[in-house]
C-alpha cells in the first residue's frame, strides 16, 4: 500500500468483484460503515465496481441485501456499475475479490502503471484461506452468511492498515 497521502483529496478505496451485485458491494457497504464509526469519511472515499456489465443500475442482489441487514449494513443505496480504465487512475486502493477479477482489472492497466494499487482482498484476511471470496450467487444463505464473515474481518483490517499506512485514529488500532 502506498504511504503517500494524496493531496488535497481523500485516500479513495474501490472493491472489484464480478458482477457487482454481491460480494464488492457487501465489501463497499461494511467499509464505509466502519469508516463512518471511525469518523473518517472526509478522510476516505468509498465505492465498488464490477468487471462485467450484466447488472450496471442494479441493486445488489437480494439475498445479499438481506444478510447484510440481518447483520446491520444497509445495501439499499448501492447500485452496480461496471469497472472502467478510469478507475484505475481515480483510485488509490483496488481490492479486487478473487483471482479471476485480478487479472480482468489489471488488463485494463497493459502498461502496468497501476498493478501496486490492485490487491487481491483477502490478502488482508487474518484467515485468508486460498485468498479468494467465494461467489454466493449460485448457492443457498450458508454461503452469503460466509461471505458477509469474511467481508467483515477483511473490511477491519484493511481500515486498520490504512489507518497505519495514513496516520488515522481508528478503534482497534493499527
Amino acid at each position: 500500500m502506498s504511504p503517500k497521502r494524496p493531496s488535497g483529496r481523500p485516500v479513495r478505496v474501490l472493491f472489484v468483484c464480478l458482477g457487482n451485485i454481491c460480494r464488492s458491494p457487501l465489501a463497499e457497504g461494511l467499509f464505509q460503515q466502519k469508516v463512518t464509526e471511525a469518523g473518517l469519511d472526509a478522510e476516505v472515499e468509498v465505492d465498488s465496481a464490477g468487471t462485467g456489465g450484466w447488472h450496471v443500475g442494479a441493486p445488489p442482489d437480494r439475498r445479499m441485501t438481506a444478510t447484510a441487514a440481518q447483520r446491520g449494513t444497509d445495501l439499499s443505496r448501492l447500485q452496480a456499475r461496471q469497472l472502467d480504465r478510469a478507475d484505475l487512475d481515480e483510485y488509490d486502493h483496488v481490492f479486487v475479490m478473487d483471482k479471476a477479477n485480478l487479472h480482468d482489472t489489471l488488463a485494463l492497466d497493459p502498461d502496468g502503471d497501476h498493478g501496486t494499487r490492485v490487491r487481491l482482498f483477502r490478502e488482508f484476511d487474518p484467515e485468508p484461506g486460498d485468498y479468494q471470496v467465494p461467489d454466493p450467487y449460485y448457492g443457498g444463505p450458508e454461503g452469503f452468511d460466509r461471505v458477509f464473515d469474511i467481508a467483515d474481518r477483511t473490511t477491519t483490517a484493511i481500515l486498520r492498515r490504512l489507518a497505519g499506512v495514513y496516520g488515522w485514529d481508528v478503534p482497534g488500532g493499527q
